[in-house]
């Protein structure tokens, strides 16, 4: 998740926006859930803390639980729903909850490497937060190296940008 937070942020940024990204590993640091802090605005940011997310993406059944307190009624609350949480342990505040069957589809029809980059298609497509060409972009910049030796992951990670925000349209 951190990779999507710095294209996120990047893509804003190229947008003219101002970006905040702050990585949060907790103690756990390999393994466990790490938490990415984004604020994106077109106003300065005065400062890095915040008491709700306009979105929280949680992409295990413990990211879930960790990151419900950041869960207000104005949150959109995106899961990965092959992460089989009972539904009575979903944020039931949340403006809108959206499971997102993201690593059966990317295991079935894609590649693994691409998880990230299909949840993040489906935030762009249910938050419109940055142009999918911008996206492009930043993941142009953040992985263009790796590009440069598979330049088949290009196309790859490009279907599973817009494979997540397909799934993202269909789940509104």
């Amino acid at each position: 998740m951190q990779a999507v937070a710095e294209i996120l942020a990047e893509a804003a940024y190229e947008e003219g926006r101002q970006a905040l990204y702050i990585p949060n590993f907790g103690v756990e640091q390999r393994g466990g859930v790490s938490v990415a802090f984004l604020q994106i605005s077109d106003k300065p940011i005065g400062a890095p803390k915040f008491e709700k997310a306009d979105i929280v993406i949680a992409l295990s059944r413990r990211a879930v639980y960790r990151t419900r307190q950041y869960v207000g009624p104005d949150t959109i609350f995106v899961y990965d729903d092959s992460a089989t949480v009972p539904p009575e342990d979903l944020p039931q505040q949340a403006k809108k909850v959206i499971g997102i069957p993201a690593i059966e589809i990317t295991n079935r029809e894609l590649h693994p490497r691409v998880f990230n980059v299909m949840i993040m298609g489906a935030v762009i497509g249910v938050t419109k937060v940055v142009a999918p060409e911008d996206a492009k972009k930043a993941i142009e910049l953040r992985l263009g190296y790796k590009f440069a030796k598979d330049p088949k992951l290009r196309e790859l990670n490009y279907r599973a940008m817009e494979r997540g925000m397909e799934l993202a349209r269909a789940a509104v």
